[in-house]
């Protein structure tokens, strides 16, 4: 199904009954309705906020705990959400009703991410399948996603990296063809410390008509890059940020480390960029902090970017 398809699935009565439910839910009232239409809840109308599922216990073969988790991402205050790949692609095959219930919690459905365990990468790109991307692309187009986030392991030499920026424009001249943009996040610090220069080869050799960027600022601050210096060359390939923080090695909450968070902020002020920021509160051990993480969070992001 294209995007055309499906558009026309979306009758004027299911266009009314959306807006009701939206009303119900209270998305319509307190300023709501710009959030869901993907505003922010600041006072900056250039820069969305969003949030990462994964700082939530999920149940992939239950939509319903999906749901859950959108409702309190909504609650927080986020104008929408990213997750991975696995929490919806059980809804792929009959995605009509599934876009509807996502669609009434009033968030912004960012984009679909496909991160894989490092063996299960393509070893001829370091990047997803395209067995699996092409069966996620046109399913998360259904379900209303508005991009598809690569994850891919580091190169480890000049010629994996030449593949892997291959494989990039392949997949996102794909993408594009369905009607999804691909957009590429850098998943280790090690692509920033890599002495390829890998992450500045992949914004700078990538086909800017097919492969968008979502800059995880944290892993890159932590290979050592000058995240604020890099996102001034790079905004104009930039549609996303993860923002995360680490005190001593570690994983802390957003605001408590020492992630260069006002000189970055005053920067997407300088370049007047457009985009959505993203709190990504996951943790190594795999333990799940959900709103205990994720609030304290928002209202630092707020801080931040509201001025």
């Amino acid at each position: 199904m294209n995007k055309k398809q499906y558009q026309c699935l979306m009758t004027r009565r299911e266009l009314v009954e959306g807006i009701a439910a939206l009303s119900a839910a209270g998305v319509l009232q307190s300023g709501g309705l710009s959030q869901a239409f993907g505003q922010t809840t600041g006072k900056n109308p250039r820069i969305h906020f969003g949030a990462q599922t994964n700082a939530w216990a999920m149940d992939a073969k239950n939509f319903d705990s999906v749901l859950a988790v959108l409702d309190q991402i909504r609650q927080i205050g986020y104008g929408g959400f990213e997750t991975g790949f696995i929490n919806v692609m059980n809804q792929f095959e009959s995605p009509r009703t599934a876009r509807r219930r996502i669609e009434r919690t009033g968030l912004i459905f960012f984009g679909v991410h496909v991160y894989l365990p490092g063996p299960l990468y393509d070893p001829s790109t370091n990047l997803p399948p395209a067995s699996l991307y092409k069966k996620i692309a046109p399913g998360g187009l259904a379900l209303g996603a508005k991009h598809m986030i690569f994850s891919g392991k580091a190169a480890d030499n000049a010629a994996q990296l030449a593949n892997k920026i291959a494989g990039l424009n392949a997949a996102g001249k794909y993408s594009k063809s369905v009607g999804l943009r691909l957009a590429y996040h850098n998943e280790t610090a090690q692509e920033s410390e890599s002495e390829l220069g890998e992450l500045e080869a992949l914004y700078e050799r990538t086909d800017p008509e097919y492969v968008s960027f979502l800059l995880d600022c944290g892993h890159a601050n932590e290979g050592g890059t000058n995240v604020p210096a890099f996102v001034h060359k790079h905004y104009a390939r930039i549609i996303g940020l993860h923002l995360r923080d680490y005190k001593d090695g570690k994983q802390v909450v957003l605001g408590q480390g020492t992630f260069p968070l006002a000189e970055l902020a005053t920067t997407l002020k300088q370049v007047r960029w457009k985009g959505w920021v993203l709190n990504e509160e996951e943790r190594l051990d795999g333990s799940k902090h959900g709103s205990s993480y994720m609030e304290p969070a928002f209202k630092v992001m707020q801080g931040a970017f509201s001025a």
